[in-house]
């Protein structure tokens, strides 16, 4: 597989060079480092790499250069590699440009020249584009595969909970796509059987649900630990919050979100009043970034569990599952953003969900429990009093 491409622009020899040399020090080894010295060389490399279908990371150009400056050549480049992360190197004169550049043309860094020393001043900063780059493209030889229905709405929240946990999937409609009919013929599968869900070098899922299909996938569904200091219910941005917190004062802890980490921030094109991030960012970025400082500070994240319940276990609380597993920690913090249905704690008489789900609760010792509505359905909103 083709290395992704680092292109550095500068038309000064030596910082040219000195740019590349601390650049491929780093990231030789898993990226090309091409350097070219002036704008219109740049593009031409640009042009080149697009007709070879050859994926280009991270664009770093100098501002001041003659007939076209760092900025005009980044918007120009992204019509050739609109997905790459552009970096401008500028002088602390022209920090009014690079501001503006943010607005303008989505600049998403710029660096003050020099960069002396680099371990301080260019890899963490290169090291934080690149990684949301390879985010949002990510190595994969083969897809998951899923047949189904274009009307089912099982195929659809599948094909929901990949995109949201960022698994690449091919998809087959079987009335519209002659490769669906043939891999419907080839398991034997019929329509109850709907969505097949064709894993690499896995089993043939048929109409899996959630929990078996993120096991499939080689996603954690099962905690580690019998105990923790801290179990979240919830992993939006406030459950997210919560366990970077803990986990970094030493506390074991554990999240368990049902669908994907993120919440309904997660799917959000663009986040643009966050503090910290004057150009905005999507949702997604702004999951993946938690979700490397959870996993920094040593959290667990436990997926596609539907929490029907919690127990007052003497010192610990419990956590309940639908599928009859559970959770045990010392302290528990409930993070599920709008909710889905009521909650009927320890002294209360209903519940808003109560009529709707306690056909569906197991059976359990009444000593604290809570119930919700596991409706993969999104709730309405109550009107609001006038």
């Amino acid at each position: 597989m083709t290395k992704p491409t680092i292109l550095t622009v500068d038309d000064d020899p030596m910082v040219s060079a000195a740019i590349a040399r601390d650049l491929r020090s780093r990231y030789g080894a898993d990226y090309r480092i091409v350097r070219a010295t002036s704008g219109a060389e740049a593009l031409g490399v640009l042009a080149e790499l697009v007709l070879r279908d050859q994926s280009v990371a991270l664009i770093a150009a100098d501002q001041r250069m003659p007939q076209m400056t760092g900025v005009e050549l980044l918007e120009s480049a992204r019509t050739h590699a609109p997905g790459a992360k552009n970096l401008l190197l500028t002088a602390y004169a022209d920090t009014d440009v690079a501001i503006k550049a943010i607005n303008d043309i989505g600049l998403d860094y710029y660096l003050l020249k020099p960069w002396d020393p680099p371990e301080e001043r260019l890899y963490p900063v290169v090291d934080d584009l690149l990684g949301d780059w390879r985010w949002a493209n990510p190595d994969h030889t083969s897809d998951v595969r899923v047949v189904g229905h274009r009307w089912s709405d099982r195929s659809h929240e599948v094909k929901t909970f990949l995109a949201r946990n960022h698994v690449p999937y091919r998809w087959y409609d079987i009335e519209a796509d002659a490769e669906g009919g043939r891999l419907l013929g080839l398991a034997e599968a019929t329509a109850a059987d709907l969505p097949l869900v064709l894993v690499p070098d896995g089993e043939t899922l048929r109409s899996p649900t959630t929990l078996k299909l993120a096991a499939a996938l080689g996603l954690r569904t099962r905690a580690e630990q019998p105990l923790y200091d801290v179990c979240i219910v919830g992993g939006g941005p406030a459950g997210l919050a919560a366990a970077v917190y803990s986990a970094s004062e030493g506390l074991s802890t554990v999240i368990v979100e049902r669908e994907a980490p993120g919440g309904q921030a997660g799917q959000s094109a663009a986040i643009e009043n966050y503090l910290g991030f004057p150009k905005g960012l999507s949702g997604s970025d702004l999951t993946q970034r938690a979700m490397a400082q959870v996993a920094r500070f040593g959290a667990e994240l436990v997926l596609a569990h539907d929490v029907v319940g919690f127990e007052a276990r003497g010192p610990v609380r419990a956590v309940l599952f639908e599928d009859s597993g559970e959770i045990e920690a010392r302290a528990l913090i409930v993070a599920r953003g709008w909710p889905t249905g009521g909650w009927r704690w320890p002294g209360s008489t209903s519940s808003t969900a109560e009529a709707s789900t306690t056909a569906r609760t197991p059976a359990r010792p009444a000593s604290v429990r809570a119930t919700t509505s596991t409706s993969s359905v999104p709730p309405t909103r109550p009107a609001r009093p006038p």
